[in-house]
């Protein structure tokens, strides 16, 4: 084994550290990885949010038991994973130790970590770019038609992970037509490994197919809700903050890649970038769905360096750029994790708010950041549910019906009742078991409203039987109704709202 590579094993063991010291035990599960741990249940080649890769994932974290650490283990492993690819790129590029380290700084002390505290597509997205740009080296270096396959597998399963992998090809393929590797378009073996891929995605587009493609919908969904109120300007801020400790290594690497020889054979990549950030910035992505183009430029840049700091004076500049992003990740490290607590942070507001971190999607400021929010709450949900099945289940079947996917998750997470909650929300929808009549309904809803007046009608009995109290949690003032002894069978409601849901 090379020597480099127990500089590589210590970074990849600082990486795993890292990922597990960054949370704070006051907070749970965010409320999306919820919803990916229970698609483990209902294993398809599709759902309405993500393609079906997640799921493996998560059958394979409840064959392990469904703990916490397993959650966890398999973000930090792709990040890990992200870090080794990126490594063996810089090796392809010829790149000494220092531009492995280098490199592996920038990584370590990015985004990246805290892309990674969540088990979510973005960690696996981010992964199979870094590793398809990988394999698009080594087949430009070596011309092997076998590099054509493996891209192919990779960019397979890249759509049946995310589909924002679609935005590599749209931004790579003219990026290749614009410049002499043109020439791979007249390889035979392109056309076969494309069949290759698509043969691979064929599963979830036939489930599209059948689904009425709800990818469309919910792209639209985005567009209106979301996407709408992306910011261009921001966009393009986030783009420099991501990777802020190598900021000026992904530079040199563009600067690199249009006048350094060596790199002129790939020189595509610059190209590349440029037109798949022009295709983020037109349909107004999130910022975060550029973050798989950078792993790539940061080994690009680093052996640049590596270059371009051999001798002379120059080599003093090596410990300055190895020290850069190591500095600028301490006032990072203090405000963007959740590595202090909910108490604590609400305490010392100043610099979260100096970041803009106290800000939420309603444009007001809150006692913390909105995704640590979103880790709270949740255990008390589920304990008080909990409570009130284990009494109505006596008398009968009892539903659990919520507002939104976090909570359906999170009950059916830290149930120790067996629950199995559902809501009109997000996959939920298509997860109701009307082969049975229900006596029974506890309603977990945002807000209380007129919900006593409106489904009491239907029961014996109904009431208020508690709230999410956790004054830090955005699921705080979430209520949970009891209602007992159904006059009619339910089942009819829940169907038609299940129909108008779906054809909206």
């Amino acid at each position: 084994m090379k020597k480099s590579y127990w500089v590589l094993i210590l970074f990849i063991l600082a990486k795993f550290i890292l990922q597990y010291s960054l949370i704070s035990p006051e907070y749970e599960l965010q409320r999306d990885e919820y919803l990916h741990l229970d698609q483990a249940n209902h294993l398809a080649w599709g759902y309405l949010s993500v393609p079906p890769v997640t799921s493996w994932i998560s059958w394979l974290i409840k064959i392990l038991g469904n703990s916490v650490f397993w959650v966890k283990f398999f973000p930090a492993l792709l990040g890990a994973l992200t870090m080794f690819v990126v490594w063996k790129a810089i090796e392809e590029l010829k790149g000494g130790l220092f531009a492995l380290v280098l490199a592996s700084l920038g990584l370590l002390l990015s985004v990246l970590l805290r892309i990674n505290i969540l088990y979510q597509p973005n960690s696996i997205d981010i992964f199979l770019w870094t590793l398809f740009f990988y394999i698009l080296i080594k087949y430009v270096n070596t011309e092997k038609v076998k590099w054509l396959y493996w891209g192919a597998i990779v960019f397979g399963f890249g759509i049946l992970s995310k589909y924002n992998i679609v935005f590599l090809a749209l931004g790579f393929i003219p990026a290749i037509l614009m410049t002499r590797q043109r020439k791979i378009f007249t390889n035979p073996h392109v056309y076969w490994s494309v069949l290759i891929a698509l043969m691979i995605i064929s599963p979830n587009l036939f489930w599209q197919y059948n689904n009425g493609f709800p990818v469309i919908h919910h792209m639209k969904e985005l567009s209106e809700t979301q996407l709408v109120n992306v910011n261009r300007l921001d966009f393009f801020k986030s783009q420099l903050l991501f990777f802020i400790g190598v900021a000026f290594v992904i530079l040199f690497g563009f600067y690199a890649l249009l006048f350094y020889k060596p790199f002129e054979k790939f020189r595509f990549f610059f190209w590349g970038y440029v037109v798949t950030i022009g295709l983020f910035v037109f349909f107004k992505a999130k910022n975060y769905y550029a973050i798989g183009l950078y792993p790539i430029y940061i080994g690009f840049g680093s052996v640049y360096l590596d270059y371009l700091l051999k001798s002379g004076w120059k080599r003093f500049l090596r410990p300055v750029c190895l020290l850069h992003p190591v500095i600028l990740f301490i006032p990072v490290y203090n405000v963007s994790f959740p590595n202090k607590s909910p108490e604590f942070i609400a305490s010392h507001p100043e610099d979260y708010r100096k970041f803009g971190d106290l800000r939420w999607e309603d444009g007001k400021d809150h006692s913390l950041p909105q995704d640590f929010a979103d880790m709270l709450g949740w255990k008390e949900l589920a304990q008080k549910v909990d409570h009130e099945y284990s009494s109505l289940s006596k008398t009968g079947n009892t539903l659990v019906l919520c507002d939104n996917y976090g909570q359906a998750g999170a009950i059916n997470y830290y149930s120790t009742k067996g629950i199995k909650a559902v809501s009109f929300n997000a996959d939920y929808i298509n997860w109701f078991d009307l082969s049975k009549k229900y006596k029974n309904l506890i309603r977990v809803k945002d807000r209380p409203e007129d919900e006593l007046q409106k489904t009491g009608a239907f029961f014996e009995h109904s009431k208020i039987a508690g709230f999410v109290t956790n004054k830090y949690a955005r699921e705080k003032g979430t209520v949970i109704f009891r209602f007992e002894g159904a006059k009619i069978d339910i089942r009819k409601r829940l169907q038609d709202e299940i129909i108008k849901v779906k054809n909206r």
